[in-house]
């Protein structure tokens, strides 16, 4: 795991970090030597054994553990001193962040990172597309190669470096096996060449059925198969000495894998292990393997099981080289999920916390998510293993069942985009994932403000608002898109992106909410539902099987009750629902405010591209909002207690409008438009004019437009009211957007533009005209004529 190439060129550059960081925080300019110095003031930088040649003993007593670092600052001398040379990179990257944040404590300390692996992994093809790619093509392939110019790939090895990453897994864990051309493996030299100078080892994810063309047959117990990826694994190795090691996705969601052949997943994780073990490699075997044809008619079927059932028995049969890569949850990056039982099953594999940096089912980089706080909830679970404290951070490091490994693996899916995520504020997650793959103790607060400091500066009113709102993103988006464990409410079929809560239900993919007109969730208990709840150790089954212990934010994960359920708060369970959702849609309408206050003190650049991602969540928010509590105010028809759901005074329906051009046409799902239905122009090359005369008091007001903004095209929208124009836009959220996009009028495409203060005239006439193009027919949803103060 550790370097084995190029040991003089990562020492070096950490001398050119140290170089260039102190250039730009302070202005002084470094000379550099290679020579041993016996200076008062001096920056001495170096690997642990020559340090004790030259200088003696660090007279520290705690141990330098692999990657592990000693920094020691005096007002005249640093002391930087790395158990390998990637530990002395990354204690001159630790000096320059307490230099950058004005932090600098005088003393001596050892920086051992709690975990060996602490990768990313990418999920490019081989095409150049991201697999949920929100911020540009990928930076490792283009048309089915290894990219050429692997200059960016060097830039991204010394962001990863910076916060203790040490391994990428460069492509898809949907593989494609020409991978393993002879012209990609050559390519494969080349990444590992760019990232090389920062420590940064490179691995890839692999096609278990690569061997089929060759052999017929990818059987792992069949000597040829054997010998097939020996022979492979011997290839990449002599092009990339310090190859990190294969991720494999196996017998899920349709890959291939062991089970093919009556094998076990141990069978198959094996066979990896064995190619991999001469050249000091590991093998990372995800856990995300479960059935996607599962019957939801059969009430104890359940996918949250999966992993326990596929790995609890194969305990203590994986070589020691192999490492189960767990997703934190149950199911799938879920906005809430418990921790996988399968942390509390595995005592004698080694394992790892899988998490989304790039969040697929959370806003994907369009909404605010910053996602340290649901991490560290997991991460500080104790899962009470034996009745003793086993803390999933714990079992993660091998502390608690005493593993030789263990590990975080975070799908960053970092693109083209100069801001790598698509969004500035998502680096806090790249950020936050290295710092707690290196020391998961440390509180996501104080990770979230050190990363402002580096970003932003030391305004403290830049300071208290990103902290504000990074640290209310996640209960907002929780509040309007899926509560009380019930998952995220998205188009699990489609985009994963906007609102679709039927998606969940009548099919295979066993992410079911089982909501009928009376009741909704999960029954996971033991005596009457499908058991989940009893494959926690007994402590925190006893909890989960009792309704009455479940907290209520898992109440709809372990329990199917009716609406009218009441929770601890003393309200119902719809009624939280209609609460939920408007309580977290008004914070996002804040978090705009919050957002416009920093306008001048940070850059024009960054300032604009947050302010247009939080104005386009403020009214994203709302086709949420109303779309979940349609469909279960639809479903349950039981009214909302403060009468908001259903009720918009101060909406015009497009549909009841004046029409010319335009026809209205119903949606699916129905609950993704204000009055379940929406306009479009007669044909795809005209345009449509919606009129009608302003009903509402004389005053000033702020006109919304909800509309539909989906791939294929550009409509042009103009807003009149009576002889003057108030506004005029284009439908290219695409192009400056980079959620998952939609060819539909459906909650991904829904969208909304605001004209604030506009003085209106009662009865004067307004018309919104718009411009077809492409396969977009310029659709409109609803105008709202809203008074100072109201959100809609």
């Amino acid at each position: 795991m550790g370097p084995k190439a190029g040991c003089d060129t990562l020492l070096s550059q950490t001398g050119h970090e140290l170089q260039k960081g102190i250039l730009g925080i302070t202005g002084t300019q470094l000379n550099l030597s290679t020579t041993p110095s016996d200076s008062d003031a001096a920056i001495i930088v170096g690997i642990e054994d020559a340090y004790f040649n030259e200088y003696g003993n660090l007279n520290e007593n705690e141990y330098m553990e692999m990657d592990g670092f000693f920094l020691s600052m005096s007002p005249e001398k640093v002391i930087i001193v790395g158990q390998n040379e990637r530990g002395a990179l990354y204690g001159a990257f630790e000096y320059l962040s307490q230099l950058a944040q004005n932090n600098v404590t005088y003393g001596s300390k050892v920086y051992n990172p709690q975990v060996p692996i602490r990768w990313t992994n990418e999920w490019d093809n081989m095409d150049g597309s991201i697999e949920h790619e929100f911020a540009g093509p990928s930076i490792f392939f283009r048309d089915g190669y290894v990219i050429d110019n692997t200059t960016r790939i060097a830039e991204y090895a010394r962001l990863l470096a910076s916060v203790g990453v040490n391994g990428v897994i460069i492509n898809n864990v949907n593989a494609n096996a020409t991978l393993l051309s002879d012209r990609n493996v050559k390519g494969l030299g080349r990444v590992a060449d760019a990232m090389r100078p920062y420590g940064v080892q490179i691995g890839i994810s692999l096609n278990f059925a690569s061997p089929n063309q060759s052999l017929g047959t990818f059987d792992p117990l069949d000597p040829k198969v054997d010998a097939w990826w020996a022979n492979i694994t011997e290839q990449i190795y002599s092009n990339v000495p310090d190859f990190a090691g294969y991720l494999v996705k196996a017998n899920s969601e349709g890959q291939p894998g062991p089970l093919t052949y009556n094998r076990t997943l141990a069978d198959g994780a094996n066979m990896f292990a064995r190619a991999l073990e001469p050249h000091g490699g590991v093998v990372m075997f995800r856990a995300f393997v479960y059935d996607n044809h599962i019957n939801e008619s059969n009430w104890r079927d359940d996918r949250a099981n999966a992993q326990v059932q596929f790995f609890q028995d194969l305990d203590g049969k994986f070589n020691e080289n192999v490492v189960v890569q767990i997703k934190f949850g149950p199911i799938d990056f879920q906005v809430r999920e418990p921790a996988s039982p399968l942390f509390g099953s595995l005592r004698y594999t080694s394992t790892a916390f899988e998490v989304q940096i790039s969040p697929e089912y959370l806003g994907q980089n369009c909404h605010l998510m910053y996602l340290a706080p649901q991490w560290k909830e997991i991460l500080e679970f104790d899962m009470r293993s034996d009745n003793r404290s086993s803390k999933v951070k714990d079992i993660i490091t091998g502390k608690r069942f005493k593993r030789p490994l263990g590990g975080y693996a975070g799908v960053s899916n970092v693109g083209s985009d100069t801001n790598w995520l698509g969004s500035h504020l998502a680096m806090s997650n790249l950020y936050a994932f290295g710092r707690l793959a290196w020391d998961a103790s440390v509180d996501s607060e104080t990770i979230l403000q050190d990363w402002i400091r580096l970003t932003f500066g030391f305004d403290e009113h830049v300071m208290d608002t990103v902290t504000d709102m990074s640290m209310k993103s996640w209960p907002a988006y929780e509040n309007y898109s899926g509560n009380l464990g019930i998952q995220t409410l998205t188009d699990i079929l489609y985009t994963h992106f906007g609102p679709n809560p039927a998606s969940q239900d009548n099919n295979g993919w066993g992410q079911w909410t089982r909501a009928d007109a009376f009741s909704i969730g999960m029954d996971r208990t033991v005596k009457n539902g499908t058991g989940n709840a009893g494959l926690y150790p007994p402590e925190v089954a006893k909890i989960y099987d009792n309704i009455d212990q479940t907290p209520d934010n898992l109440l709809l994960w372990f329990h199917h009750v009716p609406y009218t359920q009441k929770l601890k708060s003393g309200k119902t369970v719809i009624q939280h629902f209609y609460d939920a959702h408007y309580e977290g849609a008004a914070t996002a309408q804040e978090f705009v405010k919050q957002w416009e206050f920093l306008r001048g003190k940070i850059d024009d650049e960054r300032f604009d591209h947050v302010l247009y991602r939080q104005i386009y969540q403020a009214g994203h928010s709302l086709v949420w909002r109303d779309a979940i509590n349609e469909f279960y105010h639809n479903l349950s028809g039981i009214p909302d207690e403060t009468k908001r759901v259903g009720n918009h005074p101060y909406r015009i329906e497009a549909e009841s409008m004046t029409l010319n051009g335009y026809k209205p046409v119903a949606l699916k799902p129905f609950e993704t438009a204000s009055g379940y239905k929406a306009i479009v122009t007669i044909t795809n090359n005209t345009m449509g004019i919606a009129s009608t005369k302003v009903a509402f008091a004389s005053g000033t007001y702020d006109i919304a437009v909800n509309y539909f903004d989906f791939i294929g095209g550009k409509a042009r929208y103009r807003l009149e009211l009576g002889n003057r124009t108030v506004g005029s836009w284009i439908g290219d959220t695409e192009d400056k957007l980079g959620h998952t996009p939609s060819i539909y009028l459906d909650g991904h495409s829904a969208t909304r533009i605001t004209f604030q203060g506009v003085e209106v005239e009662q009865g004067e006439e307004v018309r919104i005209m718009g411009q077809a193009d492409g396969m977009e027919p310029a659709p409109i949803d609803y105008l709202s004529f809203l008074p100072p103060g109201i959100v809609d």
